[in-house]
């Protein structure tokens, strides 16, 4: 347990469950994993920063940001696709997909999402380089605290920290660009205009921001979040995980004492025990003691250990990403196999299709017009003295559309002669009362629906209460009853 502690970067002190924090100077490095690292850095932030500046054409008096979450007029927009307060289904089935896809990429590659998508990860990268330029790699880091305070060491952190704090500042302005148009938000920040909800929030997400990837880090991935823990349960052997072979390391021993051994025939394994896969690793994990809960599996040993086997002639591959059944068959002097496509994997890639599928017939197939109807309990009918039945109902009609729009009323499924009337309603069309709803409101209304003398009537009859738009001819139907004598 110690061991462990260490090698990520806690010490044990004084044998107490309290691991005191031991800063991490983790060294640049260069390879295929870093670059990677580096590309999704900026496609992620550059799609974060930039995204709320594109413009979208939905017409006149329709907001043109491409994305937009609009709370005053209660609408989600993205490019083409406009979500309504009503269908807070389709933000459940995004939160379900993002974890099958988090589940998915378990499966395939272990925490692959924490080693190059994580926003934790992308900020520290990204707040690691700019300490890089500043104050140098790890050896002039490590020299610079450990110096006494003076011009210089003051100039070159005060420069960090302000760079740190202007990313974090832009991090919290591009988040509120999302919720109103960001180039007018933009001008009236600039001149103390801005809402001040709009400041509070700029505010805790840059202190957010500066603290969780200037300083905490590491302790985040290791400490505060949940996913290692439940990403630890979920994975299984057939999982590609960062992993150093221990069948081509052991026994490891310097450069010169392994040729030695290997010129007298004796074994020597290709790890010259450098420690390079360590100081490069982000959390300070020893991937060489085994799986860890501080690995994120970025691939940053990968680059190290494979630059030093480029430099002492032998094999890349010493550390890489494996499964534990091709570790255990090397150990045998078993060929390796790898099984990314098995039972676990088809269903989380069904399970994301079908309901991204579902999530998409119910988007293509959706009305912009909804009714909603409710019978009067009390009285329940109304016969009248001319032989007429009355019944009273609710009835509260959805507007959808972003402009108001005229809707007829109608009844079907009663005797011929039978009549509809809206109270407080005059306009008529062929006897059928019209109602005008506002753009994105409802409207309730008290209705009245009389059947004429002599007709014959069930003591319920089932009924469907249509509205039909005026213009375009979109309907929306709802059941119900009419009771009779």
């Amino acid at each position: 347990m110690r061991a462990e502690a260490e090698a990520s970067g806690a010490g044990v002190a004084n044998d107490t469950l309290y691991a005191e924090h031991k800063k991490i100077y983790s060294a640049a490095v260069q390879g295929t994993f870093r670059r990677i690292k580096w590309a999704i850095l900026i496609v992620t932030l550059g799609i974060y920063y930039l995204t709320p500046f594109i413009r979208w054409d939905r017409g006149p008096d329709h907001p043109s940001q491409a994305v937009l979450i609009d709370f005053p007029g209660r609408r989600f927009y993205f490019f083409f696709i406009e979500i309504w307060p009503q269908e807070f289904y389709f933000i459940t089935g995004l939160l379900i997909v993002a974890a099958l896809t988090l589940f998915l990429m378990n499966a395939v590659a272990g925490r692959v999402w924490c080693g190059y998508l994580c926003p934790q990860t992308v900020w520290t990268d990204l707040f690691l380089a700019v300490e890089r330029v500043i104050e140098g790699d790890r050896r002039d880091r490590m020299k610079l605290d450990a110096q006494p305070w003076s011009l210089s060491k003051v100039a070159k952190k005060v420069a960090k920290h302000a760079s740190w704090l202007m990313i974090a500042w832009w991090t919290g302005g591009a988040w509120v660009l999302y919720f109103a148009d960001a180039p007018t938000l933009v001008k009236d920040l600039a001149t103390l205009q801005a809402p001040f909800v709009a400041y509070a929030w700029i505010g805790i997400l840059t202190f957010t921001t500066y603290a969780l990837a200037g300083f905490m880090r590491e302790q985040v991935c290791i400490y505060m979040c949940p996913w290692p823990r439940i990403q630890a349960a979920l994975t299984d052997e057939w999982a590609l995980n960062v992993a150093y072979r221990v069948d081509r390391g052991e026994p490891r021993t310097s450069l010169k004492a392994a040729e030695k051994a290997r010129a007298a025939g004796e074994a020597a394994g290709d790890c010259i025990d450098c420690n390079q896969c360590v100081v490069v690793c982000p959390t300070g994990t020893d991937i060489r003691l085994g799986t860890q809960l501080s690995c994120i599996q970025c691939g940053l040993c990968i680059d190290a250990c494979n630059n030093v086997m480029d430099k002492v002639n032998r094999p890349r591959g010493l550390i890489a990403y494996d499964t534990d059944i091709n570790i255990e068959r090397r150990e045998h002097g078993k060929p390796p196999i790898f099984k990314l496509v098995r039972a676990r994997t088809i269903i989380y890639v069904v399970m994301i299709g079908g309901i991204l599928g579902l999530m998409l017939f119910v988007l293509l197939t959706r009305a912009t017009l909804g009714v909603n109807v409710l019978h009067d309990r009390n009285p329940q009918f109304v016969a009248n003295s001319d032989g007429s039945v009355r019944n009273g109902y609710t009835i509260r009609v959805l507007n959808k559309a972003t402009e108001a729009r005229d809707y007829v009323l109608a009844v079907e499924g009663l005797p011929e002669g039978t009549t509809v009337d809206a109270i407080g309603i005059e306009a008529k069309k062929d006897g059928k009362p019209i109602v005008t709803i506002g753009a994105d409101q409802t409207r309730e209304l008290r209705v009245n629906v009389h059947v004429p003398p002599g007709r014959k009537l069930d003591k319920s009859t089932d009924i469907v209460f249509r509205v039909i738009d005026a213009n375009g001819g979109e309907s929306a139907k709802a059941a119900d009853f009419f009771k009779a004598p």
